[in-house]
């Protein structure tokens, strides 16, 4: 039985996309890389941010979280900041019949000059997380859809 953990979405299995890993072992986080090579243009006033794609998709038990958070030399190394602050992906995310459940880590870039992002690069890091319910909690909706669908 299949816990949690990460798999590539549909299209992006002949890519070369690397499973997370955690790099030491007491490290909390999974980095994650960038599915290919992407330019994140410096940010003016009215941009949106860019979606860099990942590749990958998290299966997880329904009662947890994948959260996904900067990596501390984003800013400085890569000019990369998370409009959002943290990002979010549920259980229900998985396998979505939009996108597979593709996981985009959704960025702005603070330096002056456009950055290019290669392939392989990491570009955020993810940490599983158990949640807890409210005593009157009755969520019943299903998921129809991906990113950015609840709403």
């Amino acid at each position: 039985m299949k816990v949690r953990g990460f798999e590539i979405v549909k299209g992006y299995e002949d890519r070369d996309i690397h499973i997370p890993v955690r790099k030491t072992a007491k490290s909390a986080a999974y980095d994650l890389e960038a599915a290919e090579d992407i330019v994140l243009p410096s940010f003016k006033k009215g941009d949106k941010p860019v979606l860099i794609p990942t590749g990958l998709k998290a299966y997880m038990q329904s009662d947890e979280v994948l959260y996904l958070f900067p990596r501390s030399s984003g800013p400085k190394k890569q000019g990369i900041s998370f409009p959002h602050s943290v990002g979010v992906i549920d259980a229900d995310y998985y396998g979505n019949v939009d996108n597979d459940g593709h996981i985009f880590i959704q960025v702005i870039n603070l330096k002056d000059e456009d950055v290019v992002i290669k392939k392989g690069d990491a570009v955020a890091q993810a940490i599983f997380q158990k949640f807890l319910l409210v005593d009157d909690d009755n969520a019943e909706g299903i998921r129809v859809g991906g990113f950015g669908s609840t709403d």
